[in-house]
């Protein structure tokens, strides 16, 4: 062979090298380019974020169930109390039963499924841990912040002694753990749950506080991450969480799952008031207020007064319970001046028209009037609704839940 020929032959295995190098290189920018964040691919479809927390007990057991809905443009989120013993025909089980057992039965994503059905809402994302690795995450965050009124010291039937002290304190993982598996013989279920309510928000407010600890180092990230069941890659886990951790925290918004309890097979189970309707309008109203464009809109609690214009018993205490629900405050359910109220109406007594049609929204009212500001000391001392930002009298229109609109307006 001639060496012009080798040459030649050479020349045409280097081209062929080059040509084969620029193919992979050209497919790996691909590869790369059409790589999405799951995460940021959500926001661009819907900018609430809604994430699904489970601490179960090591093995099938969903201990606390919430629901975070968090908008990150304003930084608010609420929290969302999902009973264990909520009671419904599951389409997963086939059968009526508690939601818990569902998780029990057929996992996360069962059950995700079924709490998006309870509070008509997509739940994209999950987060899944072990009371163990719950643990472990606390003492990894230095402790949670948690407020107890009265110290706790009781027995179980085990002979397991739980101790705790009052006050505001920082519970390490032990006492975390302690918090969460207490129970006094007469606690209620929401006694319950407004603890393990108590600890989820601390949860958040501690990530927010020391989330430099947490996403400066991967390595550290990495450690936290692996106490958790999340349904994205590490990079959109990461993205994820580093959203969350702005929230602002002090500004947390609760609702909790409610209705009446009956005994079904030897269960007691809570019943969502109206079928489930309810808690589906209240979690739309909460996001209503996390995106509402209004500044102030989300940076308090609202407080309305509640007062019943008709002859129908307990209809203002009622009511306000549906508020309360709704992550209002209600300072008050009263009689009104009278008891033939044809009408319902909503009384803005600090002239914000967008907040008032959302409360009216609630209840499906529109008939809302602005009462003139005074901010003269005298009044400010002497009237009873200063601290009253809404009053709702229910007139005869209103069926418990909504206003019924009259023929003229239909």
């Amino acid at each position: 062979m001639s060496k012009r020929k080798l040459r030649d032959e050479q020349k045409g295995a280097f081209f062929l090298i080059i040509i084969f190098l620029i193919i992979v290189s050209v497919g790996i920018v691909l590869a790369l380019s059409l790589q999405t964040d799951s995460v940021a691919e959500k926001l661009a479809d819907d900018q609430v974020i809604r994430v699904l927390n489970v601490v179960n007990d090591g093995d099938n057991t969903a201990l606390i169930t919430t629901v975070l809905i968090f908008y990150p443009v304003s930084q608010k989120g609420t929290v969302v109390s999902v009973p264990g013993n909520t009671g419904a025909i599951y389409q997963t089980l086939g059968r009526v039963d508690r939601i818990d057992q569902v998780y029990k039965e057929k996992g996360i994503s069962a059950y995700k499924q079924e709490i998006e059905k309870l509070l008509g809402i997509s739940i994209p994302f999950y987060l899944e841990t072990s009371i163990q690795n719950f643990v472990s995450l606390t003492d990894m965050l230095g402790g949670l912040r948690i407020f107890i009124p009265s110290p706790v010291d009781i027995k179980n039937d085990a002979g397991d002694r739980f101790l705790l002290p009052s006050g505001a304190v920082n519970l390490d993982g032990d006492k975390i753990s302690t918090y969460i598996m207490y129970k006094y013989s007469d606690d209620s279920e929401f006694d319950v749950l407004d603890r393990h309510q108590n600890i989820i928000c601390a949860f958040y407010t501690t990530l927010h506080d020391k989330k430099n600890r947490v996403f400066t180092n991967k390595k550290v990230y990495k450690k936290f991450l692996n106490k958790m069941n999340v349904n994205l890659d590490e990079t959109d886990s990461y993205h994820l969480m580093q959203l969350i951790s702005s929230m602002d925290s002090e500004s947390m918004q609760r609702q909790t799952v409610t209705g009446p309890a009956r005994i079904v097979d030897g269960m007691r189970l809570i019943f969502p008031i109206n079928n489930g309707e309810f808690i589906k309008e209240a979690v739309k109203q909460s996001t209503n207020i996390l995106i509402s464009n209004s500044s102030t809109f989300a940076s308090r609690v609202y407080v309305l007064e509640i007062k019943n214009g008709t002859a129908v018993q307990g209809l203002a205490h009622n009511t306000s319970i549906l508020f309360q629900n709704a992550s209002y405050d209600v300072l008050s359910a009263v009689n009104a001046d009278r008891n033939d109220y044809e009408k319902t109406v909503i009384i803005d007594h600090i002239g914000n028209k967008e907040i008032a049609n959302i409360v009216g929204e609630f209840i499906h009212c529109t008939n809302i009037v602005e009462e003139e500001v005074n901010l003269s000391q005298n009044q400010m001392e002497s009237d009873n609704t200063a601290d009253v930002d809404f009053t709702i009298i229910l007139g005869k229109d209103f069926d418990g839940r909504y206003v019924r609109a009259s023929r003229n307006e239909q």
